[in-house]
């Protein structure tokens, strides 16, 4: 059904019946209609909302309105592709989080842990671009691209700044060679003659408004910024574009096709983060518990991941004595101070406490050190474990995102 028939529809009706709100719903086009009339509305300045699929669109007197969708379920967008794709489910599923996906091939997918949750797989920029919609009300995807393509809309926050994977940075390359030989900063770069309002800089990126503001800020007068997706590296030599603005990991590709990062180049450093709407945080049930949920699981993993329980025993003559020597060595601190506890034993028909227990929290760099000290005060019967999980009594970030949100 069109939208023009479904209106002269709604006013039929309305003639019949003026002072109850009417619906209509068009479920083969998905299209959903309804008149809400004030006490005295004519027909000619009647009010229509028109629902097109998930996405509520208000037109009122020829007036587009956004609103959030009425839908139930809570919609988290994760990156379909590529190396962050493979390293965000792994992530989750170190936070016992799995995603479920009935079939590699469908973009849904659920997580059994979080109910009336729904994954929806998404090309990175379309995540940050339907966190803005209303279309999804979580992601995890690059700094790189929140930044993109947010372009400082408030509406999307990043809950995690750190998730500790997908590091790179946003960084001007330019030739080794040409005119470009002796270039190795930003400024240099700026102050070439070469560069005028009628033959500026030519930057191939996919980054152009980073790259825009952020030459605007740093005194480049004369660039402009082409866009394109792909091997970037090869547009200097092709003669298409003068430099880039790309991410970089390693520099190797860099390298390999005779290109140099300059000093005071890099645009961003970036790496995943989790990100939501703030009107999805607000207004929708249920995304605020679910955001606090996910937030505690990844804040309490990535706070263990390098870490060791380290547990001893100890000879000593009280609890007290053992945690001296231990707080002696600064290594044994732990996360607040060793826990120290009686090792009972029977001998000659006696209950008695020679040995305590020791445990404390040790980070992996400094493992075999603390091993060393323990021995040396006299540590026996060492055990060593990874932690999994390190669950705080609040997590900073959640008390970040209440402030942020007014809560």
């Amino acid at each position: 059904m069109s939208l023009m028939s479904a209106t002269s529809l709604l006013q039929s009706c309305f003639q019949q019946h003026p002072s109850p709100s009417l619906s209509l719903l068009c479920p083969s086009s998905s299209f959903h209609f309804s008149v809400l009339p004030p006490a005295q509305l004519k027909l000619a300045n009647m009010t229509i909302t028109c629902c097109v699929s998930q996405s509520q669109v208000s037109v009122v007197n020829g007036k587009i309105d956004s609103r959030i969708s009425e839908r139930n379920e809570i919609r988290l967008g994760l990156p379909s592709k590529g190396r962050m794709a493979a390293d965000t489910l792994d992530l989750l599923k170190d936070c016992q989080l799995s995603v479920k996906q009935v079939n590699p091939r469908q973009y849904v997918a659920q997580i059994p842990q979080l109910s009336n949750l729904e994954v929806w797989f998404q090309r990175p920029k379309d995540i940050v671009r339907k966190l803005l919609s209303g279309d999804l009300d979580l992601g995890i995807v690059g700094l790189d691209t929140v930044s993109e393509y947010r372009q400082g809309n408030e509406d999307l926050i990043i809950v995690h700044n750190a998730l500790e994977y997908g590091d790179c940075r946003l960084s001007l390359a330019v030739p080794k060679y040409g005119i470009f030989e002796n270039v190795n900063s930003l400024q240099e770069l700026a102050q070439m003659p070469q560069w005028t309002a009628e033959k500026p800089l030519r930057v191939a990126t996919g980054f152009t408004y980073l790259g825009a503001k952020f030459v605007k800020e740093n005194g480049l007068k004369h660039a402009v910024f082409s866009t394109a997706d792909g091997a970037l590296e090869a547009a200097p030599a092709m003669g298409i574009a003068d430099a880039i603005l790309d991410l970089v990991s390693s520099g190797t590709t860099l390298r390999e096709n005779n290109l140099k990062e300059i000093e005071g180049g890099i645009v961003l450093e970036s790496q995943a983060v989790f990100v939501a709407s703030r009107k999805s945080l607000i207004q929708r049930k249920g995304v605020l518990d679910t955001t606090h949920e996910i937030l505690e699981r990844l804040e309490a993993h990535l706070k263990a991941v390098g870490q060791f329980t380290v547990v001893a025993n100890m000879r000593g003559s009280s609890a007290e004595e053992v945690a001296e020597r231990i707080l002696s060595q600064s290594s044994l601190s732990g996360l607040q101070g060793p826990t120290v506890s009686p090792v009972f034993c029977k001998r000659n028909g006696k209950v008695t406490a020679d040995y305590y227990a020791i445990v404390i929290c040790v980070p992996k760099k400094a493992l075999y050190k603390s091993v060393q000290q323990l021995r040396a005060i006299g540590g026996s019967g060492v055990l060593i474990s990874p932690l999994t999980y390190i669950f705080d009594e609040e997590t900073p970030r959640w008390r970040e995102l209440l402030s942020e949100l007014g809560l």
